[in-house]
């Protein structure tokens, strides 16, 4: 085992994380700060005091945590939820209030933007509670202390600032009413203890989570994540993480660019039955344009120029960083970069298509996703993105032959 494998070996059991997923640059340079921090005379020495200290054990995983967050991040998503909500209250008719999730919370903007988003929808503060958890110490404390700077105010659509923010010497203090609706605290997603939350939350937000861990920790956290749903509950992810979800039994609810999911019905499967699917598969490569047609005929890598000595598999986790990022921009440049370099390439696409989709712009993102299916028509986050476009411009029908293809692969897959 080299010198590193033994650290990154560390940082999965304890917090699940896939070291390819942030690269392994990223822990080295941690390890360097923490080498220079204890004063560390190498590697070995400074294994040596990280096993005798849990102090340092925290302090590396928080070197290693980068919060990158900030107020009504896919604001989307807090809109769709005002929404959920009102209608959830209506359901329980005063028997209970609303309970809600944010993990991780970061340093509180999530958490945050929910109580602000319900307070703003006139839901009372009696009738919800939103619970924030977070695995880093320190960003709990910082959400605690709820003073924020620049960079947590970011868009042109900043004026809930000044409904619930009073002007500080050091930034933006939130209003008590607001931070009372949030109950902080340290804790990890796989911890045991939060089994004793089973079914309690209606609502559960976690996003950019899954994409940092490796296949059996995705799979160990969304059996946490679903049992802390109630049974008709919602969960919202980030952009990426949808094929995940649509896997492991989850189906998008259909609001365009909410990234929000529900159980799967257990109606869903009947459908299947239905006569006539092959038509939408022969649809949706209509409108693609010839250039994409010929290229199912010609070699995997064009004869034009030469092959490209890797995959451009590095090139993808860059791409699903930026997405994830909020990089949006970025992450569009380096998708151009990819169709540059290597052949035609669905996940390229269905990325375009994700980035177009959560831009507003659904003409472009209806032209990627399509083209990701042309490319594999079995593509099962392009399948389920364009399934919930359609159903949100009104086409149920197209969009429901889209999810009977997607559900079909998932049963599929689930019997290898």
């Amino acid at each position: 085992m080299s010198s590193e494998q033994r650290f990154f070996r560390f940082l999965q059991d304890r917090i699940g994380l896939d070291v390819a997923s942030v690269g392994a640059p990223m822990i080295e340079r941690a390890l360097r700060q923490r080498c220079t921090a204890l004063n560390a005379r190498d590697l070995d020495d400074y294994w040596l005091q990280l096993q005798q200290s849990r102090d340092e054990q925290q302090a590396l995983i928080e070197a290693v945590i980068v919060p990158e967050t900030w107020f009504f991040r896919y604001p989307e998503s807090f809109t769709a939820l005002a929404g959920l909500a009102s209608k959830r209250l209506a359901e329980l008719a005063g028997t209970r209030p609303l309970r809600i999730l944010s993990l991780p919370c970061s340093t509180g903007e999530e958490p945050y933007s929910i109580a602000m988003a319900l307070l703003d929808a006139g839901i009372p503060g009696q009738a919800f509670q939103v619970d924030g958890i977070d695995i880093s110490p320190n960003s709990i404390a910082r959400a605690e202390h709820a003073l924020y700077g620049r960079n947590s105010f970011r868009g042109s659509h900043l004026d809930f600032r000044q409904r619930h923010f009073d002007e500080s010497g050091d930034g933006q203090r939130l209003h008590e009413r607001v931070r009372l609706q949030v109950n902080l605290q340290v804790g990890n997603v796989l911890d045991t203890a939060l089994k004793s939350r089973e079914g309690a939350y209606d609502f559960v937000f976690c996003r950019n989570l899954l994409i940092y861990f490796d296949v059996p920790t995705q799979q160990r956290v969304f059996e946490v994540l679903k049992g802390l749903i109630h049974e008709h509950g919602v969960l919202f992810i980030g952009p990426a993480e949808g094929s995940l979800l649509a896997r492991m039994g989850m189906r998008p609810l259909g609001i365009a660019q909410s990234f929000a999911y529900v159980r799967q019905a257990p109606v869903e499967p009947l459908v299947v039955s239905k006569p006539v699917v092959a038509p939408p598969a022969v649809s949706l490569s209509r409108p693609l344009p010839p250039p994409l047609r010929r290229a199912t005929s010609a070699p995997a890598k064009p004869l034009s120029r030469p092959a490209p000595v890797d995959t451009g598999a590095d090139l993808l986790v860059e791409i699903a960083r930026l997405a994830n990022a909020g990089s949006s921009a970025e992450a569009t440049a380096a998708c151009a970069r990819y169709l540059q370099l290597y052949p035609p390439n669905a996940q390229v696409f269905y990325w375009l298509g994700l980035l177009s989709d959560t831009a507003g712009e659904s003409a472009q993102a209806l032209n990627h996703y399509r083209k990701a299916l042309y490319l594999d028509p079995q593509h099962h986050e392009a399948l389920v993105h364009l399934a919930a476009l359609l159903a949100s411009q009104g086409d149920s029908a197209g969009a429901r032959r889209l999810q009977e293809r997607a559900a079909r692969r998932a049963d599929r897959e689930s019997e290898q």
